[in-house]
């Protein structure tokens, strides 16, 4: 049986016990919906090897080989994966377009007395609500930007707000990534299609009469695009500006790029673009810091030489107006949170 959700809300509030995802892996890694878990009814090779026959031999040879192996995969995951699950067990099933993969998983499941059901129009149902909710649609939401020079402790206090009831959407984290030349966080970001699933949802489980921040970015947050309906509220919000010490900025960056300065060649690495920019000699100074292990030294020459005068460019055609300018003079733990809460003020008295 095919269910037909009307929208991602009605998708996402769905009462499934499980939504299962039966492409294969390659495709589940570009992107999938959210919650999902990957049983694939062919895995990569083998829906290579049964596109193959199917172009270069016959369409029924294809589908008698493929059968026969969605038939076994599926038999191991009914004896591994799904072998804890009781008889009131309703799984929600998709492949890419609610063909004969889901359908041929769903039908074994049923067979056995689960409750199965496919999703109507598989996962291009799902991409197409997200397109429509990022690409075609104005989004409701009222956004405030928390902005200032790199190493004003955004992304943390950010945060902070979050667990002060304010709405607060992470675009760094959901792009994996700090926005700057130094910002990857882990060893790659998530694809284009998962980072706005992401965003679709964050933005779908918001008040859209309640205040919304975001921290301030350009359109690209290292190698991923915001859609153009994120992009038309960021250009259109008001800010609110933290300052600090460059002192303060330089210390407080050191800890929060932890993972960076515990490898000095990949450091390195990341920094050597800056040539073009910087030259030769800023570059080379910067990797001597790395190798005496002077990373608060590094960070605050970073910002004085590179990030503060990028910053004040772009501050120059700044058009959106500023709430309120709120400074620290430590960026530690106290001044943190008595930031968050000067905030969480401000935004409580729009």
């Amino acid at each position: 049986m095919a269910r037909t959700f009307s929208s991602l809300a009605d998708l996402l509030a769905h009462d499934f016990d499980t939504v299962i995802d039966v492409r294969s892996p390659a495709e589940f890694a570009e992107d999938h919906m959210p919650g999902a878990i990957n049983l694939p009814a062919l895995d990569d090779a083998q829906r290579a090897e049964v596109g193959t026959v199917y172009v270069q031999d016959c369409p029924f040879n294809a589908r008698k080989m493929g059968a026969a192996m969605v038939a076994r995969n599926v038999a191991d995951h009914i004896d591994q994966n799904l072998s804890a699950h009781e008889g009131g067990w309703r799984p929600l099933v998709y492949c890419w377009r609610g063909g004969q993969r889901s359908n041929s998983v769903a039908s074994i499941l049923s067979q056995i007395g689960w409750r199965a059901e496919v999703v109507d129009g598989g996962y291009r149902t799902f991409r197409r609500m997200v397109n429509d909710m990022l690409y075609q649609k104005t989004l409701p939401h009222r956004v405030v930007l928390l902005d200032g020079n790199t190493g004003t402790a955004k992304t943390d206090i950010l945060n902070r707000l979050h667990t002060r009831d304010v709405q607060v959407v992470d675009l760094e984290g959901l792009a994996g990534h700090r926005g700057s030349l130094l910002g990857l966080v882990g060893n790659a970001q998530p694809s284009q299609k998962a980072f706005e699933t992401e965003l679709a949802v964050a933005f779908s489980k918001l008040d859209p009469a309640r205040i919304v921040v975001l921290e301030a970015e350009s359109s690209k947050i290292g190698e991923r695009c915001l859609p153009p309906s994120v992009w038309a509220l960021m250009c259109a919000a008001p800010r609110i500006v933290i300052e600090a010490p460059l002192a303060a900025r330089a210390t407080f960056l050191t800890h929060a790029y932890a993972d960076m300065i515990a490898d000095p060649t990949a450091l390195k690495e990341r920094i050597e673009p800056l040539v073009r920019l910087r030259g030769h000699e800023a570059v080379g100074r910067w990797s001597n810091q790395i190798d005496s292990g002077e990373f608060t030294e590094l960070a605050a020459d970073l910002m004085a030489t590179h990030y503060d005068p990028s910053y004040e460019k772009s501050r120059k055609i700044e058009t959106r107006d500023i709430l309120a300018t709120i400074r620290s003079e430590t960026l530690d733990e106290a001044d943190r949170e008595h930031l968050a809460d000067q905030i969480a003020t401000q935004i409580s008295a729009l």
